[in-house]
């Protein structure tokens, strides 16, 4: 009995641990990925993050309003360019992909009217096979 009850609280921490290790890794991403939007923008706030594995995609939905600039910045690992990122409107039409753009790692919108929006990440399944994606937006001062 005491080995089975042992056993399940090695269970229990190893658990605790790798979450804290998953948030760590996330705040350093997003702090790294904080640099795309200091540059002329102002957050709105948000970390948009999502442990992905493989080929899954992470979904997040936003409305932007319009007459204004957003930047999107999406990053996962210690490099850029390892999340692809697409936008669609609510009909699911491609507005955006950075990946016609060698996985920019950051791209500004100037939108005219207000829209809701689908942003899509996924890993580049060429550079990573599992991570944290994080998301950030910032609009024009």
């Amino acid at each position: 009995m005491k080995k089975y009850k042992f056993l399940k609280i090695a269970i229990v921490l190893i658990g605790f641990f790798a979450l804290s290790t998953t948030y760590g890794q996330c705040d350093t991403i997003a702090s790294m990925c904080d640099k795309h939007i200091k540059m002329g923008f102002i957050s709105d706030g948000q970390d948009y993050r999502s442990l992905l594995l493989d080929d899954e995609i992470a979904e997040f939905n936003m409305v932007l309003y319009g007459n204004s600039t957003y930047r999107f910045a999406a990053c996962s690992g210690l490099t850029d360019g390892n999340l692809i990122f697409s936008v669609y409107d609510q009909q699911r039409n491609l507005l955006f992909t950075n990946k016609d753009y060698a996985n920019a790692p950051y791209w500004d919108f100037k939108v005219s009217n207000t829209i809701d929006c689908v942003i899509e990440a996924q890993l580049d399944p060429n550079n990573l096979a599992s991570g944290c994606a994080v998301l950030l937006v910032g609009f024009k001062q």
